[in-house]
């Protein structure tokens, strides 16, 4: 193992460089599961703790990958993963954040993982027709139950997020940051600093 370093997202302790896992199963063209689960096990020697999934990705056979990888290693592994998405790839976008949707996500995503609780939970995307307090509410209700350890959210604006955590701390924001999109330092990154919420950039 070498020093990957260490970052605090909140409370929570993650690998300075996490591994975007996907392009294993969505959106590159053809995988090879048995190539991705090698590169897993190979991040996690690494030191590389920081799986990032979602149970978008693949229509959730990213999700069961990452579980096949971690089987036996499960204490090694940070996951995150994130519900929002509730169409298929190719139909037109549905998302959604309504209590209800948020719990059934949250079981599918456990099953397919093969874990009993998920590290960091993000929404995907927020919903607009739903308030965001029902939403982080429903997923407050999922770290009370110990299957969820720690709250996201993705790209959300700076408005959302502080109410978002009003309801419930947020651990992390993950949106896009980069030389050609700086949007977030305007207005969100400095929410994210005052609020004490990690910044997890793609």
């Amino acid at each position: 193992m070498i020093d990957a370093g260490i970052r605090h997202l909140g409370e929570l302790a993650v690998s300075a460089q996490g591994l975007g896992c996907m392009g294993m199963s969505h959106g590159y063209g053809d995988s090879d599961d048995a190539q991705s689960i090698a590169t897993l096990n190979h991040a996690l020697d690494l030191g590389v703790t920081l799986l990032d999934t979602a149970d978008f990705y693949g229509a959730g056979h990213n999700e069961e990958l990452i579980g096949r990888a971690i089987a036996g290693r499960r204490d090694e592994a940070v996951i995150a993963t994130k519900f929002g998405f509730a169409n298929r790839l190719g139909e037109p976008v549905v998302i959604r954040g309504d209590a209800a949707y948020v719990r059934e996500a949250c079981e599918a995503s456990l099953r397919r993982l093969g874990v009993d609780h998920i590290d960091l939970y993000y929404q995907h995307r927020v919903d607009p027709q739903v308030p965001i307090e029902e939403t982080v509410g429903a997923m407050a209700e999922l770290v009370q139950a110990g299957k969820v350890r720690h709250l996201g959210l993705s790209e959300a604006g700076a408005e959302t997020i502080r109410r978002a955590h009003a309801v419930h701390p947020i651990t992390a924001l993950q949106s896009e940051w980069s030389l050609w999109t700086r949007d977030l330092e305007a207005e969100v990154a400095p929410v994210c600093r005052e609020l004490g919420i990690g910044l997890v950039p793609f």
